[in-house]
């Protein structure tokens, strides 16, 4: 099903980059008194959750984008949304994410659903009863997508939403190589590539080596220009790939839109720089449960309203609220 968007652009952000950039750069996130907890991974490793909301409030998994973090505005912001409506939220932080590089070489891609899966298994043993639904952004869009997908009817959400999903990872590799979308992708490889140099040394440290090592073996990154070269040479070197169209092949939560069962909400934007707008699903590729909802502005997770430029609207802390507590109101 399509949704119409009530998405209108804030006049002095009529500009997908404007959109993009905006939050990125100039959103001051909330200051919000969080309860981190570790928890220990089924390859003993670990991941960080940051949790928002006490008491017995239904639950929503919160999963960020390619070099975010619980930290980032969008995730804080929707947080705080969240909890003035009732629901508490659990932030995951992906691995080497939370501020401490995780203690394995395996770190997270788009396709990743271990973990979802595993904190998911882990706040569903604590709490039988709760409620609970899922939201993603971007990569995290991805990976619950993929999951959903995977679980089939086997996942007790009430709810889920995407935002702004690489659906296709191919063609969105290929975006970030064309016009200004260069300065997107040269700003993510430059964080992926320090990521990976100082988790070597970080591994050495720990005394791990043959972690190390297979990060080693990776060679320099330092001339890698494009998504294409560094998931060829990182992901699929470190993850059961073949090759970069073996990871980009299988990872692409689009082929798994048919097999979602839960009620999902996928917002995307027909100006996000990170992708072209062939990216976007054909309505016959949807279960019964996933409605898409296409605005023609918004840019990449920016979605920013409002005619007062001292104070930003950011529409998807209202948006995504709204559906879950209507989906909620199902159960």
């Amino acid at each position: 099903m399509q949704i119409q968007s009530t998405f209108k652009p804030a006049w002095w952000l009529n500009n997908p980059h404007f959109q993009t950039i905006y939050p990125a750069l100039f959103r001051k996130p909330p200051e919000l008194v969080v309860t981190r907890e570790r928890l220990i991974t089924e390859d003993h490793d670990f991941i960080d959750i940051d949790f928002y909301g006490e008491g017995q409030l239904p639950l929503v998994i919160l999963l960020h984008g390619l070099t975010g973090s619980s930290q980032s505005g969008y995730i804080k912001g929707l947080q705080q949304a969240l909890l003035a409506q009732g629901l508490r939220s659990a932030a995951l932080n992906f691995r080497g994410c939370s501020g401490t590089f995780n203690d394995s070489s395996r770190c997270y891609h788009s396709g990743e659903t271990g973990d979802i899966d595993f904190l998911y298994r882990t706040l569903r043993a604590r709490e039988p009863q709760t409620p609970m639904a899922a939201v993603g952004f971007s990569l995290g869009g991805n990976v619950l997508l993929k999951w959903l997908g995977e679980q089939g009817n086997n996942s007790q959400l009430f709810a889920a939403t995407a935002v702004s999903v690489p659906l296709v990872l191919s063609a969105c590799a290929s975006k970030l190589d064309s016009g200004f979308s260069k300065i997107y992708r040269a700003s993510l490889l430059r964080e992926l590539k320090d990521y990976v140099r100082l988790k070597q040394v970080h591994l050495e440290a720990l005394g791990k080596t043959e972690e190390a090592e297979l990060l080693r073996q990776i060679g320099d990154l330092e001339n890698i220009k494009s998504f294409w070269q560094y998931d060829d040479r990182v992901i699929a070197s470190l993850y059961d790939f073949a090759n970069v169209v073996d990871y980009y092949q299988r990872s692409s939560s689009r082929q798994f839109l048919h097999a979602i069962a839960v009620p999902t909400l996928l917002i995307q934007a027909q100006d996000d720089p990170f992708m072209t707008p062939e990216v976007i699903p054909e309505l016959s590729e949807l279960s019964a449960s996933v409605s898409l909802e296409i605005s023609k502005a918004g840019g990449h997770v920016g979605f920013i309203a409002g005619n007062n430029p001292w104070q930003p609207d950011y529409w998807l802390e209202r948006r995504i609220p709204e559906f879950l507590q209507r989906q909620l109101n199902y159960v």
